[in-house]
């Protein structure tokens, strides 16, 4: 194989494997659903029905229902039809990981504000008043390290073709 060929089959349903595992075990949602995730960022072309997906991951399309489901009104996939079609059809979202990156931030966000409130309940044992201080302080390392990789990506990326420029966000800090 040559990279202008690609990748072959087995290879995509392997990395489609490793994102399964990462979903369940990240996300704590069903194996399957990485499963679907990974193979609509994979597949060619990138709509897909519902038996294609059974199909291209091995599985029933009855164990699709409820993830695809569920995907869908997260707003990860889009469900559509064609005009002149019977067919429904399924498509990752363009904005999809950014959706998932506010989302992720909303919550730690929220989190922050919970802390903050712990924070005022004025403990008198230093002990308890430490470890709520000590989930502030995680949560502020992690908003500085996200502040600090947006500045360095728009750094790298000011004058330049961003889809040649290595992604700051794929990289796993030390706070996860």
């Amino acid at each position: 194989m040559t990279a202008q060929d690609g990748p072959d089959h087995e290879q995509v349903l392997e990395w489609v494997e490793r994102v399964a595992t990462f979903v369940s075990e990240e996300w704590g949602l069903a194996p399957i659903t990485g499963r679907i995730l990974g193979w609509l960022m994979a597949c060619d072309p990138p709509a897909q029905t519902a038996g294609d997906i059974a199909g291209a991951i091995g599985a029933s399309r009855a164990s699709l229902t409820t993830n695809m489901q569920l995907l869908t009104s997260v707003k990860l996939i889009r469900r559509f039809r064609r005009p002149g079609e019977r067919n429904v059809y399924y498509q990752i979202e363009d904005d999809a990981w950014s959706k998932v990156i506010r989302q992720k931030l909303a919550a730690f966000t929220a989190f922050d504000e919970l802390v903050a409130e712990g924070l005022k309940l004025g403990w008198a044992d230093e002990t308890r008043a430490a470890r709520i201080r000590s989930a502030r302080s995680s949560l502020a390392a992690l908003t500085e390290a996200l502040g600090d990789q947006a500045a360095a990506r728009h750094r790298l990326t000011a004058g330049r073709d961003p889809s040649h420029v290595h992604n700051l966000w794929t990289t796993r800090s030390s706070c996860g």
